[in-house]
């Protein structure tokens, strides 16, 4: 679980099991925050009253949580590879950033501060874009958080945007659902086959798509090009890696496709400003 702090009583939680089997995550919240969990890759569950009672949140859907009477501590349990956004925000903050369209959230109304709610919702094609972006960042890391706080405030808009025509796109390419799986199976393809990956026409053909809606549906989700998401997945992996201390730096240039660690090397300096090993003594 990574935590992010957006602003002061506003958080971002990115939980990712990155093992073959399921995984238990515990965090404790305020019972003055709203939490909002967003499922983007397989599904998670929710627990409350010490484990006794469980809520699922499967893939492409959310669940709003607030209760203002009680706290309400996040236990989490993740499947084998998946992906969890968490919002916490405090009510007082949250109220700042709808204070003259407040009355189009139902439960920001004066009589119902003092009570629960709960909502879940499926997430519609724009929620899953922005949710992708923000878990895939891959601009220099100093600008993650200025990305990221920009990229939360477009995932709020959208989020409890209220519209009766449900599922219509701002962007042609992606027309339904089916269209965001190829770019999601395009991109499981090219991670499982970092070490050799594919060529565009490949990936495209694997991924029934044509090339140019691979490259410009990969850059509309992913928000960057196929093999710039690639570099930077290896070059996140190779970091943590490098962090567990258990291998060395030729052990991981190979482990994640470089033909010689003097490639690597470079590639990693670019990246993170310092060199492999220099990052390992580091920490």
């Amino acid at each position: 679980m990574e935590e992010i702090c957006i602003e002061d009583g506003f958080t971002l939680l990115k939980t990712y099991n990155r093992d073959e089997t399921a995984k238990e995550v515990f965090k404790g919240a305020k019972k003055n925050c709203l939490q909002i969990h967003f499922c983007i890759q397989n599904s998670v569950k929710l627990f409350f009253n010490q484990g006794n009672y469980g809520i699922n949140i499967t893939n492409q859907n959310s669940l709003l949580l607030y209760n203002p009477q009680q706290e309400l501590p996040i236990h989490i349990e993740l499947e084998a590879n998946a992906k969890l956004i968490t919002l916490l925000i405090t009510i007082e903050k949250f109220h700042t950033f709808f204070s003259n369209e407040a009355g189009l959230i139902h439960f920001l109304d004066e009589e119902n501060i003092n009570k629960k709610y709960y909502k879940d919702k499926e997430l519609g094609t724009n929620e899953t874009i922005v949710l992708n972006q923000i878990f895939n960042f891959g601009l220099h890391a100093s600008l993650e958080k200025l990305y990221i706080k920009g990229k939360i405030f477009e995932l709020i808009s959208l989020y409890f945007h209220q519209n009766d025509e449900k599922g219509i796109q701002t962007c042609p390419f992606l027309e339904d659902g089916d269209n965001v799986e190829k770019i999601q199976k395009a991109k499981n393809i090219l991670i499982d086959k970092m070490v050799e990956p594919p060529s565009l026409n490949e990936l495209a053909n694997a991924s029934n798509l044509s090339l140019q809606n691979l490259k410009d549906g990969f850059k509309q989700v992913y928000g960057e090009t196929v093999f710039a998401y690639l570099l930077n997945y290896k070059m996140e992996f190779a970091r943590k890696l490098l962090a567990s201390k258990k291998y060395n730096v030729a052990e991981i240039s190979f482990e994640i496709g470089y033909s010689t660690p003097s490639h690597f090397i470079a590639a990693f300096k670019k990246k993170y400003g310092t060199t492999p090993k220099k990052y390992m003594l580091a920490l």
